[in-house]
């Protein structure tokens, strides 16, 4: 990456506030651009007098014109992550998922970044059989994945250099439990350490592929230096292996679950296939879910 400032869009959030970590200790000054509505500003307290913050949301252009100012590279988080939310709300997620990066995209244009990453997401399959590579036909199931999908579109087309992380699963430290949205790994740990049953939704025969959020984190560094990309290229940041909800459950200690129907507009199975990862970035998940899931213990 090049010496300038780094803009983190969503910085006070999960993966964000990580991600921010890693650039502090690197010395990069940094700029994050949050509208709090999931992120916390205590996930920013020790690097307080290290980082610029600016509260407020990507539907705002002139708000990501300033964001950018003085900005080499731009990892854009920023986004509403909820498939069943993106449902009851789609304009919402029109607003921030797509307009948010097209106006963060345009910002960046104007500011001559040097290049953009963008979180995008495994949803976009749909319910592809895994393990899904970045060849498979898009089939988005939700608002909030077609919507994601129209953001890789618009990376493509524009006039800087961009690439896009499909992320799925992730999980680590931060992640808040006290969300309907949450990750299920979240929402699991916290009724283990309460000795409540976990509620699954469906059979729990499902696949998931979790992947530690200091491995997304390695990937997003790694993806915004690459060489071997900046088109607009997605690809999958996951470990390649599924594991089903019910033996989630059981890796975690849960007590017996309660069964509810299915959830509109959640996939059966994922799992990533990782190779091109390692071909174009030289990245490969290395925290094994058991040992992932002994951090959050």
């Amino acid at each position: 990456m090049h010496d300038g400032g780094v803009l983190v869009t969503g910085g006070a959030g999960f993966i964000g506030s990580h991600l921010v970590d890693q650039l502090v200790s690197l010395g990069r000054r940094v700029v994050v651009l949050d509208d709090l509505s999931t992120g916390h500003r205590e996930n920013l307290a020790p690097h307080a007098d290290r980082v610029v913050f600016m509260e407020g949301g990507v539907e705002a252009p002139e708000l990501c014109r300033r964001a950018c100012e003085g900005v080499s590279d731009v990892f854009h988080l920023a986004s509403r992550v909820s498939v069943v939310e993106s449902i009851e709300s789609p304009d919402l997620y029109r607003e921030v998922v797509l307009q948010g990066t097209r106006n963060v995209l345009r910002a960046a244009e104007e500011a001559g970044v040097r290049r953009l990453v963008l979180a995008s997401s495994c949803s976009v399959y749909g319910d592809a059989a895994p393990p899904i590579s970045e060849e498979a036909s898009l089939d988005p199931r939700s608002p909030y994945a077609a919507f994601k999908a129209e953001a890789e579109q618009a990376c493509r087309e524009a006039a800087v250099s961009t690439v896009c992380p499909r992320f799925f699963n992730v999980y680590g430290p931060r992640q808040r439990a006290d969300s309907p949205y949450s990750g299920v790994i979240a929402i699991f740990a916290r009724m283990a350490a309460a000795s409540k049953s976990p509620t699954i939704f469906g059979d729990g025969l499902q696949t998931r592929d979790f992947i530690h959020v200091a491995d997304v984190v390695r990937g997003l560094l790694l993806a915004s230096g690459a060489s071997a990309v900046g088109a607009g290229e997605p690809i999958n940041f996951g470990t390649g292996v599924g594991t089903t909800v019910l033996e989630l459950a059981s890796l975690l200690g849960c007590r017996a679950p309660v069964f509810e129907a299915a959830r509109e507009g959640e996939v059966r199975h994922s799992a990533a296939d990782p190779g091109l990862a390692r071909e174009r970035l030289g990245f490969e998940s290395r925290i094994a879910l058991q040992s992932g899931l002994a951090d959050l213990a």
